[in-house]
Formats: structure tokens, C-alpha cells, sequence
């Protein structure tokens, strides 16, 4: 209670966090505004047909319902998370966005710009296979869609198009203005949302159809996996710096013992949204459309089909080695040690620091890496080879307990920097999250 009593006597992190709390109220309004000529009710029978483990299921749970509803929002924040994920891998690769992340802010500005008008078109793009996939709908005996054809795809089209621009906008004003990052609290208060219902549906159908072991099972395995993850998102390797002797005057001094702390996860959720967003935009297509050679590749883009999981696992562990390099460089940290004095015991300063530094990094954030791929695997062993309805997605379940802790740990930074108790209380450990800047 003093942690939520302290939070109402900073003035700036009240208002951020009641910023916070209006956007996500907004957002989750317009999940429940549907697009002008679609039968909702229809739409949410054909979404709960595909069950929560198939790609409606997902696609679902990322829009935070909106695609039951096929609602303005229904294509999310996904395409301007799928377009920053090109924009950065096309920064390593082409020289002259290399050079615009390397002029600071002004070239930062650019290349977000860029990732703006990249997110209009992959918007665009899923907003008319989506159009095309109602229609289909309605061609089988649905009646999705009261009134098919060009104007219908037209209209969604600018519908759901200006609803991502409008979520992406709603992203930014969080990031800039209010608590954590503004496209991982859009996914989290979505996920968030939809939880009571699976609870509720999980309960019945596990107390009905499998027993209350079963119930007794799944709860249990969510409260492991949730110490689990709070635990490895704490977790980090000391490595030890020791710093050289100074004299001051006539006296000496000698050096400090100090340690150098490396999360053994520094991506944090980014690397299952990025493989979610990643598979997402060609499962999309496939399923959406008529073609037969597309319709067979969907069939490999089911979250059910174990081709999909193996992908998904090798897109996680490329994604947490590829963001732990953009966001901690081994050589700026090695030579930040070396010009104040310090150095790792039975390293060189300088080039070797560096190397065993990145050696270190590799070792831990391989572990990272399998700890965020077992963890979004679960339900999907759960429920393909123990038949078990497991409604709680793993990555859905990493989200929301990763992002949780990013945000209080946020809050906590503001509270000890004006002299109150953080979360735990003046003797309690302080939450650590995921690392939030950038080390040039």
C-alpha cells in the first residue's frame, strides 16, 4: 500500500501512468467498433470455431480481440512492429541507413519516418487480404460480409489501415508521455483483456470434460512459469572489475571491487513479438486467400504444426542475439572500463576485454534465448501431445509477466529518484527489467 500511496505524491508519474490508462481505454474502445458491413456475431462464431491454438486464435490474441470483432483495430500494432523489425535489419545491411542511425536524432527521426510509411503499406496489404477473406466467409454460407465487392475492400482497406496508423500513434504518445514502451503495453492490455474469458472457459471445460486434476495441473504449470520468468528476467552474470589504485594528494588510495552485470535476458519480450509479427504477416496472407499452393503453405504457419514451432524457435534465438547486439556493444563497454581505471582480473584491457566480454554475452544469451523458446512452447506440447486445453499462450504469458515487470520497474526509478520506497519497501530488492538503452 505505501508503494501505491507513494505513487499518488509524484506529480509526473501520476499523470504519466493516468495518461497511460486513457490511451489503453481509448484503444480498447475502439476494439468493439466494427467495420461498416460485417456481421460481428458471425465473424466472433468463426474465430471461436478455429480454437485458441490455431492462427485466428493468435491473430486474436495479439489484436486484443479486435479480429473476432473485425473491428477498426483488427490488424493492431503488428504491421508497425513487422515494419521496425525490416528497418533494423535493413540498417545492418544498407550503408545509407547506417549512417542515418549514426547522426543521432535527427537521423533517428528519419529512419522512424521511414518505418511510419513501411507500417501504411504492410497495413495495406493485410487490410485487403482480410477484406478478401471475410468475402470468402460469406461465399461458404456464412454471411459474414452483408454486402461483398470493391466498395467493401476499398472501405476496409482505409478502415483498418487508418486504425493501425491510429494505434501506432497511440504507441508513441505512451513511449514519449507515458509508462514503458507504448507497442508492448497495447499487446499486454489486449492480452490482458481476454484473460478473464479464457480463465472462465478454461475452468468449465477443464472441471467438465477433463476433471478438476486437470485444472489442479494447468494452474499449477502457470505459477511455474511465471516464477520461472520472473526469475530468469532477473537473472544476470557478475562478471568482476576491479579498478586501479589513485593517489589524491599524498594519499593513496586503493581500488575499488565493483562487478559488471550482463542479463542473461537483455532482449526481453522483444524477440517472441518479433517472431510472432514475423510469421504472422505470410500466415495472414496464406490463410486469407483462395490459392491453392497458398493455402498449402498456410497449413505449415499453424501455430499446431510442429514446422511452425521449429521456425518460431530459430526466429527467437536470432532475434535475441540480433537485438542484444543493437542494444550493448562489447568494444564501447571495454573501452568505457579502460579509460576509468578498471579491468576484468586475468584480462587485458582494451581488444581482449571486449572479447571475452562478447564471449560471456553469447554464452548467457544462448540460455536466454532457449528460456524464451521453452517457455512459448508449452501450450503448444500441452495441447498437441497431452490434449490438455490450455487456454494461457505462452508467448501471451511471457508478454504480460515481461511487460509487468518492465513497467514497475519504470515506476520504481521514478519513485527512488525523488526519495521514495520503491516497490519492495526500503530494505527490498529493487526490480530489475529488461535493459532499456542504447549502449553506442
Amino acid at each position: 500500500m505505501a508503494f501505491l500511496s507513494n505513487i499518488t505524491k509524484v506529480p509526473e508519474l501520476r499523470r504519466r501512468i493516468l495518461f497511460t490508462l486513457f490511451i489503453l481505454a481509448v484503444y480498447r474502445v475502439g476494439v468493439f467498433i466494427t467495420i461498416p458491413g460485417v456481421n460481428r456475431v458471425e465473424m466472433s462464431h468463426v474465430v471461436s470455431k478455429g480454437g485458441s491454438g490455431s492462427f485466428l486464435g493468435m491473430f486474436n490474441m495479439f489484436s486484443g480481440g479486435a479480429l473476432e470483432q473485425f473491428s477498426i483495430f483488427t490488424l493492431g500494432i503488428m504491421p508497425y512492429v513487422t515494419s521496425s523489425i525490416v528497418m533494423q535489419l535493413l540498417t545492418v545491411v544498407v550503408p545509407r541507413l547506417d549512417q542515418l542511425n549514426k547522426e543521432g536524432e535527427q537521423g533517428r527521426r528519419r529512419i522512424n519516418q521511414l518505418t511510419r510509411y513501411g507500417t501504411v503499406l504492410i497495413a495495406c496489404v493485410q487490410a485487403w487480404f482480410a477484406a478478401s477473406y471475410v468475402e470468402s466467409l460469406s461465399r461458404g454460407g456464412a454471411e459474414v460480409v452483408v454486402d461483398p465487392g470493391f466498395a467493401f475492400h476499398l472501405l476496409t482497406v482505409v478502415t483498418m489501415t487508418t486504425g493501425t496508423v491510429v494505434i501506432m500513434w497511440f504507441g508513441e504518445l505512451i513511449t514519449e508521455n507515458g509508462i514503458g514502451n507504448g507497442s508492448s503495453m497495447i499487446i499486454f492490455a489486449g492480452i490482458v483483456a481476454a484473460m478473464p474469458d479464457a480463465i472462465t472457459q478454461f475452468l468449465v471445460g477443464g472441471s467438465g470434460d477433463s476433471g478438476g486434476l486437470t485444472v489442479v495441473f494447468v494452474v499449477t504449470l502457470v505459477v511455474v512459469t511465471v516464477g520461472a520468468i520472473c526469475f530468469f528476467e532477473r537473472a544476470h552474470r557478475r562478471v568482476p572489475v576491479q579498478y586501479t589504485k589513485r593517489q589524491v594528494g599524498r594519499k593513496m588510495y586503493s581500488g575499488a571491487q565493483s562487478y559488471l552485470p550482463l542479463k542473461i535476458n537483455v532482449s526481453g519480450v522483444i524477440p517472441p513479438i518479433f517472431a510472432s509479427s514475423i510469421l504472422m504477416f505470410p500466415a495472414q496472407i496464406a490463410n486469407m486467400s483462395n490459392t491453392g499452393w497458398l493455402a498449402e503453405f498456410s497449413s505449415i504457419l499453424n501455430p499446431a504444426d510442429w514446422r511452425y514451432n521449429l521456425i518460431f524457435t530459430i526466429l527467437v534465438i536470432f532475434f535475441a542475439f540480433f537485438y542484444t547486439s543493437v542494444v550493448f556493444n562489447p568494444v564501447d563497454v571495454a573501452d568505457n572500463l579502460k579509460k576509468s581505471g578498471g579491468f576484468i582480473p586475468g584480462i587485458r584491457p582494451g581488444k581482449h576485454t571486449a572479447q571475452y566480454i562478447e564471449r560471456v554475452l553469447s554464452r548467457i544469451t544462448f540460455a536466454g534465448a532457449l528460456y524464451l523458446s521453452v517457455v512459448c512452447m508449452i501450450p503448444a506440447l500441452l495441447q498437441k501431445y497431452l490434449n490438455v486445453p490450455f487456454q494461457f499462450g505462452g508467448t501471451g504469458l511471457l508478454i504480460v509477466v515481461g511487460v509487468a515487470l518492465d513497467t514497475v520497474q519504470q515506476i520504481e526509478s521514478h519513485l527512488i529518484t525523488r526519495n521514495y520506497e520503491g516497490f519492495a519497501g526500503p530494505k527490498g530488492p529493487r526490480i530489475r527489467g529488461r535493459v532499456q538503452t542504447r549502449t553506442k
